[in-house]
């Protein structure tokens, strides 16, 4: 073996001659198989952890428009001040006037503690923007960025003021630059000077947002996601999308239109688990509808938006009939299915593709995809689908339509699922599974437990059937109490050989949770953690970005002894699958080692010819398998760069090497 370390990171050179090869591979590069979809690896979006409002949505206000149970929830008030009901914006009405205290020496105003705090960034600017009136003609505030931390003269380090000039309803704006970095500022307005003002909808985002929308997204995280290559974005659930009741369930028309007048939402994960159970965890919808189509477009991804069928949660009503709507009475929900369709699709001048081209896309989004329920099973859910099934074929017979099997990855209900979405002839299958090691390696004690597990699962599904969509999983490990680790990332990396190989079954997936903050976090492992400033992507994520950027076009057969390498008896912890990429002329052999021995392999590239420099990326760690990426060390393990030399055999081209134990890596061959 010859390594060599070249500037830029660690990149392999080797040369191999492998002597008592045990692990022996072909790939046939001249049998092109079926075809890998765009949408194969994608990413799933819900509101948990924080992920919208505190996360991924710009907005550093907290309870902005007042609109919050308790009104002044995120927010100190003091001195005179008053919260109204009467306000310019109907779904939202409430604000807050402030009038003189009545002496020179007191104050009036609010001051908000943003999520978790205010994270400003050094020499970055930020709009603050407020729906104002003054009933007495004119008024002034003072906007300040605070630090009640600090140990200096004076707790503001920013300050702008504003003149409040109409006894109407206006909104005013002013961009403020933030002259330090910190991570826990708050926002703090002051009256000044005796005439009353009214405030509401107070807003303050980063101007650099991402694509530098004003309602726009925080940049390093939607950054995150354009750097996964996603073929897909679902949203926005999940159990958001059914609500503890029908009367909390994400409504997509209350999410459109202009930002000041959507209303909150209840977020069931604000008290789902009473043991991390934030009481000020709700819905701004900000981030709604057309900002996720948005999105969607902007990184590249086909969007998928999941509706509501009818139906509660049923894990939250157990057996209670009637907490879903009637059979009869399922008009609304479906009326709601067909507007989405229009709203993405339609002509600007339909009733809801105007309220898209108002909102500044007069284009159509063209959206291919629509799923309806979440993780429901039995007849209470197959049989409120059926109607939403016909409806949408026979008005949009182009539109995918995306069932699910219930919340489990095997068993009666499973199977019970898969028959109606047969029955139903759905195009897609939603399958969930948030499963241990065992499961992902198909230990013997998993395959007793649950029958079809591991990289092999897809491997006996029936072809002529609806396509799966592998809508949430995730490695959770045993005793662990489900930490991001390093194990964890590796098995799934093995296991998505699997479904690449079966890509004419398996159309779709997504890893789940996406996000999550570090201080408001409900669920995890989660792909991205963040803070208020800091950012850091999960071995998991450079697992599905390794998959995305390199998924190619088609399959290519990959084999050892004439078996699938799928960790096998015999096969030593080893996974690999190959595809075809027809746009670059490249061959891409992924190889998984799940094992805690090196294991040295050698792949015969049948159909090539001659000696080839394979480009390597390698995705490895030799610190402990509970290793994971962090805020202070958010660059401990990912993927590094390199170059194998490929040996010329007598009538193919051969790979030899080694892949260190619990090691992901990938090769790229021109054809």
């Amino acid at each position: 073996m010859k390594l060599k370390i070249l500037a830029g990171g660690l990149a392999l050179v080797c040369s191999l001659a492998v002597s008592a090869q045990d692990h022996v591979m072909e790939v046939n590069t001249k049998k092109i198989g079926v075809p890998v979809q765009e949408t194969m690896y994608g990413l799933f979006f819900e509101d948990i952890n924080y992920a919208a409002d505190g996360g991924l949505y710009g907005e550093l206000i907290k309870n902005r428009s007042f609109e919050f149970p308790d009104p002044l929830m995120g927010w100190e008030a003091f001195g005179t001040f008053e919260v109204k009901a009467d306000g310019p914006f109907e779904r939202c009405p409430h604000y807050v006037q402030l009038r003189w205290p009545g002496h020179k020496e007191r104050r009036s105003g609010l001051s908000n503690n943003g999520f978790f705090g205010i994270g400003l960034q050094k020499g970055e600017d930020y709009r603050f923007s407020v729906w104002a009136k003054a009933p007495q003609g004119s008024a002034k505030i003072i906007v300040q960025f605070i630090d009640r931390a600090t140990m200096e003269e004076h707790q503001e380090f920013a300050e702008a003021k504003l003149d409040i000039t109409s006894g109407e309803w206006q909104k005013y704006e002013v961009v403020m630059k933030s002259p330090r970095r910190i991570a826990k500022a708050q926002l703090r307005i002051f009256l000044d000077g005796k005439n009353t003002v009214d405030l509401e909808h107070v807003s303050l985002f980063p101007v650099n947002t991402f694509k530098n929308r004003k309602n726009g997204m925080r940049r390093d995280l939607a950054q995150a996601l354009a750097d996964e290559h996603p073929g897909l974005l679902r949203f926005p659930g999940g159990c958001i999308v059914e609500g503890v009741d029908l009367a909390t369930r994400y409504q997509w028309k209350n999410t459109v239109g202009p930002v000041e007048n959507r209303p909150l939402n209840e977020n069931r994960w604000e008290y789902t688990f009473p043991y991390r159970f934030y009481p000020d965890y709700f819905q701004s919808y900000g981030l709604g509808f057309f900002e996720f189509f948005q999105l969607a477009e902007d990184i590249g991804a086909e969007p998928l938006p999941v509706l509501n069928v009818g139906m509660a949660c049923q894990f939250q009503n157990w057996n209670d009939d009637s907490a879903h709507v009637p059979y009869d009475q399922l008009q609304p929900y479906i009326q709601d299915c067909l507007d989405l369709i229009e709203f993405a699709n339609g002509a600007a001048d339909s009733e809801w593709g105007k309220v898209r081209a108002e909102m500044g896309h007069p284009e159509p989004f063209n959206m291919k995809f629509i799923g309806v329920g979440n993780e429901q099973w039995d007849d209470l859910y197959f049989k409120r689908l059926e109607p939403f099934v016909a409806a949408i074929k026979a008005k949009y017979p182009n539109i995918k339509i995306v069932g699910t099997s219930g919340p489990d990855s095997e068993g009666e209900m499973f199977q019970k699922g898969w028959a109606a979405m047969k029955k139903q002839k759905a195009d897609l299958v939603d399958e969930h599974f948030y499963r241990n090691e065992d499961w992902f390696l198909a230990t013997p004690e998993a395959k007793e437990k649950y029958g079809n597990c591991g990289a092999a699962r897809y491997d006996s599904y029936d072809r002529k059937g609806p396509k799966v969509f592998a809508g949430e999983y995730a490695c959770h490990g045993k005793n662990k109490h489900k930490w991001n680790h390093y194990e964890a990332s590796i098995l799934e990396a093995g296991f998505m050989t699997g479904m690449e190989r079966n890509a004419d079954v398996v159309f779709m997936t997504a890893y789940a949770p996406l996000f999550a903050h570090v201080e408001g976090w409900q669920w995890r492992p989660d792909l991205i953690w963040y803070d208020n400033l800091r950012m850091f992507k999960s071995v998991s994520y450079y697992v599905q970005q390794m998959y995305a950027m390199n998924k190619g076009t088609n399959v290519l057969p990959m084999t050892m002894d004439k078996q699938f390498v799928e960790g096998r008896e015999g096969q030593d912890g080893l996974h690999a699958s190959s595809v075809l990429d027809k746009n670059t002329g490249e061959i891409i052999i992924k190889v998984v080692n799940t094992s805690r021995q090196p294991q040295p392999i050698t792949v015969n590239l049948v159909g090539l010819k001659g000696e080839r420099t394979a480009e390597i990326i390698t995705l490895t760690h030799s610190g402990s398998m509970d290793d994971e990426n962090t805020l202070d060390n958010p660059e401990l393990i990912t993927p590094k760069n390199g170059s194998l030399t490929l040996e010329a055999g007598k009538k193919n081209t051969v790979l030899n090497d080694q892949i260190p134990a619990m090691t992901f890596r990938l090769y790229k061959v021109k054809k």
